[in-house]
């Protein structure tokens, strides 16, 4: 199977590039144009390696690589223009494995590539997270959710709600955050829906619907999965 590679950059032409270069070399390339769509991804296909830029309109790199780093420790490379030494040093220590500055040599990024690739095969993204003693349970490979030992029959724009939650566990979710990272890009004007969701999660999921344990409200702001 061949490893993927999730690049993300706000430069389309740039994207391409990176494209045909290692699809050539026999990797996947999964593509995303925005830093909201290339978190949503990761979550989604769990690539072996991720290319990021820094310099991106809705979300920069940095808070990119940040968020990555809460749910994996898959190889993260900043692909960037901005070559000072401040920069590279604020990557290294914000958790990305490489830096590598605009314009840059085919034959030594995918050198590189290859040698994070090595060194980490396979994502480190845990497939089941277990909460409050074992009483709740999340399985991302089967998207399973087991509640005081009980399965929970959740349809998948639910699932997608409470794996980011879940994800982000103790840290709150912003409303936009939750429904673009959830649901996709297309569904950002769908923040009034997210309420009706909330309200179908808890009733599924906690004792008391109306004093949750789990999915609690951040007032103003978002929600937040209460890690215990």
């Amino acid at each position: 199977m061949a490893e993927k590679i999730l690049v993300i950059d706000d430069e389309e032409a740039t994207v391409q590039l990176i494209s045909i270069l290692l699809e050539r070399r026999g990797y996947e390339v999964i593509k995303a144009y925005r830093a909201e769509d290339g978190l949503r991804k990761a979550y989604r296909h769990q690539p072996d390696l991720v290319l990021l830029d820094i310099m991106m309109p809705d979300m920069d790199g940095w808070e990119v690589c940040k968020r990555m780093r809460e749910m994996s420790d898959m190889p993260i490379i900043f692909l960037t223009a901005r070559g000072e030494v401040r920069d590279v040093v604020r990557g290294l220590e914000m958790g990305a494995d490489d830096y590598v500055v605009k314009p840059y040599d085919n034959d030594e990024l995918v050198a590189r590539v290859r040698a994070h690739l090595r060194r980490s095969p396979r994502p480190n993204v845990s497939e089941e997270l277990t909460f409050d003693g074992g009483e709740f349970r999340i399985n991302f490979m089967n998207r399973e959710v087991y509640v005081r030992n009980e399965i929970k029959h959740l349809t998948p724009k639910e699932f997608n709600l409470l794996g980011i939650l879940v994800r982000n566990a103790g840290r709150v979710v912003t409303r936009t955050d939750l429904v673009t990272q959830a649901w996709g890009e297309e569904y950002a004007d769908a923040i009034d829906s997210l309420k009706l969701y909330i309200h179908y999660l808890r009733q599924k999921l906690e004792v008391d619907p109306q004093q949750p344990d789990y999915i609690l409200t951040s007032r103003g702001v978002g929600y937040r999965f209460a890690s215990r």
